[in-house]
């Protein structure tokens, strides 16, 4: 326990100093680079059923060799020397962490924007939403960088924390495994209805709980001294539209998000030529403007300390009773 609280925290670390430098070889791309080479599996002439069933195939392999792998990793380094297995697992921890990356890359959106580059804008927003973008006015940017942002505090840094918190890097990648097989084959299409299934629903399970957990650590990152955040407008606004989704768990932290800006997000999107309808989160008490995107990635760093700091008080009370 002593060793995971120390690589706990200094993942953590690492993350806020290092981001995702893209030089750097990272595990998910590795396992991204898994999925896409096991979604050959999903051939068209195949029934409804065979999608399904490979696609349950394809969680399996991905998630229990996930497991296999890093648990393996890190029992080799802990066996060498618990030091050497320390800095191994601070690693580890540090590459399931997404917090500065999340910033860099939207802050790339706020960047072409504070240039009056819209279509550089649209381009740097491309880069993290899976929406069409080649149409959106200013507006419509903003609303991307930030809803991504509300969203991604919990399935890139919240969500990732707690499971770090309560199984270590082999719980933490096991996580970042199905969230990335959703992100990858889990949409509604003709493709994919059937054969990402099974780790779109697994993705909604894993979330459930953090999802309501990072809505409800935003509403109290919003009462800390400051005043571009509403805690009341960000508490009223995730009990009225934290449903306001397909999914169960993505309008939760962007509700509180809304609210604690006060602005209105979501609405309709374009996904791949076909405009989808969807409703809207949060009251249109103000324009949304670019200062946003800054104002975002602000509440999701102090959800992000408040949540990590939660997290290292309870690990040192299981520390001191000798759990």
């Amino acid at each position: 326990m002593k060793y995971h609280w120390i690589a706990f925290l200094g993942g953590f670390l690492l993350d806020l100093l290092l981001g995702d430098p893209r030089w750097l070889p990272h595990p998910i791309r590795l396992i991204g680079g898994l999925i896409e080479r096991l979604k050959r599996w999903n051939r068209a002439k195949l029934t409804d059923c065979q999608r399904q069933r490979r696609g349950l195939a394809l969680v399996l392999v991905v998630s229990l060799g996930t497991v296999a792998v890093s648990g393996g990793i890190l029992a080799a380094g802990y066996w060498l020397h618990p030091v050497f297995g320390c800095i191994l697992e601070m690693v580890m921890t540090y590459q399931i962490l997404a917090l500065k990356c999340l910033k860099v890359e939207s802050m790339k959106v706020y960047g072409r924007l504070a240039a009056k580059d819209l279509e550089g804008a649209r381009t740097a927003v491309s880069m993290i939403v899976g929406r069409d973008t080649g149409l959106l006015d200013e507006a419509g940017v903003i609303k991307a960088a930030v809803e991504t942002v509300a969203e991604n505090t919990s399935d890139g840094v919240i969500a990732p924390m707690l499971y770090l918190a309560l199984g270590g890097p082999v719980l933490g990648f096991f996580y970042k495994a199905v969230n990335t097989m959703d992100s990858m084959i889990g949409y509604k299409n003709e493709e994919y209805l059937y054969f990402g299934r099974c780790a779109a629903k697994l993705d909604d399970v894993l979330n459930f709980l953090p999802s309501r957990i990072s809505a409800l650590l935003m509403v109290a990152a919003s009462l800390l001294p400051g005043r571009d955040f509403d805690a009341k407008g960000a508490w009223h606004i995730w009990q009225r539209d934290r449903l306001q989704h397909t999914s169960p768990n993505s309008a939760q932290t962007e509700a509180a998000c809304a609210g604690s800006l006060g602005v209105r997000l979501a609405g309709n999107a374009s996904y791949f030529g076909r405009m989808v309808e969807k409703p809207t989160i949060g009251d249109d008490m103000r324009p949304v403007e670019y200062e946003d995107i800054r104002r975002a990635n602000r509440l999701m760093y102090r959800t992000a300390f408040l949540c990590e700091g939660i997290c290292l008080l309870v690990l040192l009370a299981f520390l001191v009773i000798g759990i």
